[in-house]
């Protein structure tokens, strides 16, 4: 049991680094875009990192509840508890501020003509990043209570 457990541990961590390193640059990668070209570029480059998010993310959510499971003591540790509430309303975030807010944007991308940055994106964008913002805040905070282990 010990080993599987190491096994799991050892998914997890990596997991952290392939999900969420990543995660953390999305809002860095589209604010290099000095024209429209560029900038649907940069939501494209978006769009591949997000698929290693997404995939690190499910990891992260199965392999820590699978060390809850193995280790159940952990629900009994406030700092794991309040790690998986937070991941949860993280994971929550995506699909119900995220996606409506990078719908006009991506909207904006598709239709827009011309190679000049209109308007409309930094005032939908500006509002995407804030919420992004908070999501990586929320993430570092979970990074934190994962090596610390407060409480």
């Amino acid at each position: 049991m010990t080993t599987f457990y190491k096994i799991v541990v050892f998914i997890h961590i990596f997991s952290a680094i392939i999900g969420m390193g990543p995660g953390f640059i999305l809002t860095t990668v589209v604010k290099s875009g000095n024209n429209m070209t560029e900038l649907r570029h940069s939501y494209r480059l978006r769009h591949k990192l997000h698929i290693f998010v997404m995939v690190g993310g499910t990891l992260l959510l199965v392999t820590g509840l699978i060390m809850g499971f193995l280790n159940p003591s952990l629900f009994r540790m406030g700092w794991y508890v309040t790690s998986l509430i937070l991941f949860l309303a993280a994971l929550a975030i995506g699909p119900l501020v995220l996606s409506p807010r990078s719908k006009p944007v991506k909207a904006l991308l598709a239709a827009h003509q011309g190679e000049e940055i209109p308007e409309e994106y930094w005032r939908l964008s500006r509002i995407l990043f804030r919420f992004e913002d908070v999501e990586n805040i929320i993430f570092i905070v979970i990074i934190s209570l994962m090596i610390l282990k407060p409480f």
